[in-house]
């Protein structure tokens, strides 16, 4: 797909590292100009020098639960590149599949407020900031959306619940920015990324990429049909480029490109998710 995006400019919220560095890394290579948005410097400085083209990319701190930070790296953009075609949300954090009967009442009210602020309103946030720009240019709205925007068990309760908003969202700003902004997704599977989990569980410093390396050849396959499907957040990207180029994807909006080796056509290994918790409340009662 070879210049698809060329003379594109693109900004990406969690672009310091997994599938948003690939998606930047990615955009260079097809054309584009792109600004990466995170948290870290130090990592978005690393995916600015590792880049094709390091002068068709450019970093800026910001926090995506700040509405002015998230103006103030359009603006940049903007000034830097000229203008914004495509906006990719994406920065979040995992609750490493924590499950109700695993949090307290303080710890759920706590991780609720955080993930759901990252992963929803981080989203909305940075639509609003760039939505001017995108309308000027006929631009498009790429969402990392995930399989847990369709179906349990990839994630907790929290993680589950803010992907399936996010799924909504996405729904509903497809409506109200056309037809002059294109809204989609790209609902991706497991992938051997940074992802890190909320502050609020104290795991913050926990990065999903320790359990694919806990993974040695003799273990079995994840239950999915394409179970030697990458994991390299390298191969998720290719969805991203269609839907950001309009000459490409011009008449869709409103999708979901589920991007997760078949999960939705592996039937079901267990009936219930919930065989154990007459133990946890025997256990309670004593």
């Amino acid at each position: 797909m070879t210049g698809w995006l060329q003379g594109y400019s693109a900004l990406i919220t969690g672009g310091g590292s997994g599938i948003g560095a690939a998606v930047a890394q990615r955009y260079v290579g097809e054309g584009a100009c792109v600004t990466v948005v995170g948290r870290d410097r130090a990592r978005l400085d690393a995916v600015v020098e590792s880049s094709a083209d390091p002068s068709r990319m450019h970093a800026v701190e910001a926090d995506v639960r700040s509405s002015e930070q998230l103006h103030a790296a359009v603006g940049e953009s903007v000034a830097r590149f000229g203008k914004l075609d495509t906006l990719v949300a994406n920065a979040g954090v995992w609750d490493f599949q924590r499950q109700l009967t695993r949090l307290s009442v303080d710890e759920l009210d706590r991780t609720f407020d955080e993930l759901f602020a990252v992963n929803v309103k981080g989203y909305l946030l940075a639509a609003e900031a760039a939505w001017r720009e995108l309308v000027r240019n006929r631009g498009s709205i790429v969402m990392t959306l995930s399989n847990a925007s369709f179906y349990v068990n990839g994630g907790g309760p929290v993680y589950t619940a803010a992907k399936h908003a996010c799924l909504g969202l996405m729904k509903e700003l497809a409506y109200e920015l056309a037809p002059r902004v294109r809204v989609n997704g790209v609902a991706c599977g497991g992938m051997n990324t940074d992802l890190r989990g909320p502050v609020a569980l104290a795991l913050e410093d926990r990065s999903i990429a320790a359990s694919f390396a806990k993974r040695t050849q003799s273990a079995p396959p994840p239950p999915i049909p394409l179970y030697d499907s990458s994991v390299d957040p390298v191969d998720f990207t290719a969805p991203y480029v269609l839907l950001a180029s309009r000459e490409q994807s011009g008449p869709i909006t409103g999708h979901a490109i589920q991007v997760d080796g078949g999960m939705g056509v592996r039937g079901f290994q267990h009936d219930a998710g919930g065989d154990h918790l007459m133990d946890l409340v025997s256990k309670e009662r004593t």
